[in-house]
């Protein structure tokens, strides 16, 4: 069976209070035989593994290395509920969407959020996932590089993979490592059409997430069991107003963690069973918050204190174990080649949301070649510049969090859900939405606030 173009009606049935009833069964663009409208004859549809794998990979990315900072600053209780409540918002958040485009048998997230707000509703959503996944692919470059090549960003140089093995050299140099990346390995893997194409490096990506898990979790087991590991902190500390505030700079981290809306359709319209979306959602975000739960608990364990914004840079320390130097190679170079393989899922989005926004009036992106090669050699060069350019990642981290990343999780569903253009929200739908935007403005407008009193703080000092 193959994606057709041919759009037909959800199936919907009244209930006696007006409220219609979508089919959970309908799919969000059906599937009919119709090969010639998008080139796809010899595909039979996603798998549900290769959907789970596909939505998993667009969650764990670099969000997964600023949660054991999350939780140094919450607290081990508050921070490992924190995580938790934003794995249920976010699982609410999609399914608001999935009936939405079901009701409305609407095939993008910008068409979503166009139906009930317009063109300029749908412009508005675009330019927040192209903002958000731009930011997310610069931050994930500039990892690799620090992983591979090396750093000197915080005024201390800290040396790469290579640099430890083979010593410096000008094809261990950053410049060097980042344009061999991106055209060996980031040109071919951005090159697919389907996103489904990238079920088998999406898997490996979660395999590599997991490894470097298992890796983090036996250190601190042995740790333990030798007595080399204190009791971590299980609250917050709080000593004023401002210490307060700065519990709220955890959620652009949170929300960045989870956010993975923006392909949830694209791996909707190729699934063979739309049926199974709900159930690929859940089981996508339970492993998500698995993985997370246990790289947070492990990792504050391990580090206490001194665990880093970036807890990837703790593993460039002695750790004061047997084959330590070994271990912590191998954490760093399971987790920049695991955000090689997310490159391209998040890259998928960017590129459709760009033609989208630009070229709506145009024929299908997978028909037209020139098109296609034209905005992905045009944003992969972006983002190599980006990664070249800007120093640190948690100024992208928190601009990217703050605003785009919010927007595209919470509030663009929520604002759905509220409209009600189909007439399907229940009552504790729009309870629970109005708590998601309230929440979601409030948290953020405090934690930018926090941000720029910290930087203007900083720079007094410096002063």
């Amino acid at each position: 069976m193959t994606i057709g173009s041919i759009e037909h009606k959800a199936k919907k049935t009244k209930s006696r209070k007006n409220k219609v009833v979508v089919d959970e069964k309908t799919p969000l663009i059906p599937k009919t035989h119709d090969a010639d409208a998008e080139g796809l004859d010899e595909f039979n549809g996603a798998s549900f593994s290769g959907a789970v794998f596909n939505l998993s990979t667009t969650a764990i990315g670099a969000g997964i290395m600023g949660l054991p900072a999350c939780v140094k600053k919450l607290g081990m209780v508050p921070g490992l509920l924190a995580i938790i409540l934003t794995a249920l918002l976010t699982e609410k958040s999609i399914g608001f969407m999935i009936r939405n485009s079901r009701a409305g048998n609407l095939s993008s997230y910008g068409n979503l959020v166009g139906d009930s707000f317009g063109k300029f509703g749908k412009a508005l959503v675009q330019i927040c996932v192209i903002i958000n996944n731009i930011g997310m692919l610069i931050i994930y470059m500039i990892i690799i590089g620090d992983v591979i090549s090396g750093t000197s960003s915080s005024g201390t140089h800290h040396s790469g993979v290579l640099e430890g093995w083979f010593g410096v050299h000008w094809w261990t140099g950053r410049a060097f490592v980042l344009l061999f990346t991106t055209l060996a390995v980031f040109a071919p893997l951005v090159s697919f059409k389907r996103i489904d194409s990238l079920k088998f490096t999406s898997a490996l990506s979660v395999g590599l997430a997991v490894v470097f898990l298992v890796i983090a979790v036996g250190i601190s087991i042995f740790k333990i069991i030798i007595g080399g590991l204190e009791m971590p902190r299980l609250f917050p500390i709080i000593t004023d107003v401002a210490s307060v505030f700065e519990l709220f700079t955890v959620v652009p981290v949170l929300v960045t963690a989870y956010i993975c809306h923006y392909n949830v359709h694209s791996i909707n319209n190729e699934l063979e069973d739309s049926s199974q979306m709900h159930g690929v959602v859940r089981t996508s975000l339970a492993l998500c918050a698995s993985v997370y739960l246990l790289t947070s608990f492990f990792g504050f364990l391990l580090f206490g204190e001194g665990t880093l914004d970036d807890v990837l840079a703790n593993f460039d320390t002695d750790l004061g174990i047997p084959f330590g130097s070994v271990l912590n190679d191998a954490v760093r170079f399971s987790y920049a080649a695991h955000l090689v393989l997310v490159f391209p899922v998040v890259f998928y989005a960017v590129r459709v949301n760009l033609d989208g926004l630009v070229f709506s009036s145009y024929r299908p992106l997978r028909q037209d070649n020139f098109r296609f090669a034209s905005i992905t050699i045009s944003l992969i060069g972006v983002i190599f510049l980006g990664a070249n350019f800007i120093p640190s990642i948690w100024d992208i981290f928190q601009f990217t969090g703050a605003t785009a990343a919010v927007c595209v999780a919470f509030i663009f569903p929520a604002a759905v859900t509220l409209g009600d253009r189909h007439n399907i929200t229940t009552k504790a739908d729009k309870v629970l939405s109005v708590f998601m935007i309230v929440l979601a403005v409030l948290s953020n407008a405090v934690a930018i606030y926090s941000d720029a009193y910290a930087l203007i703080k900083k720079n007094k000092t410096y002063t």
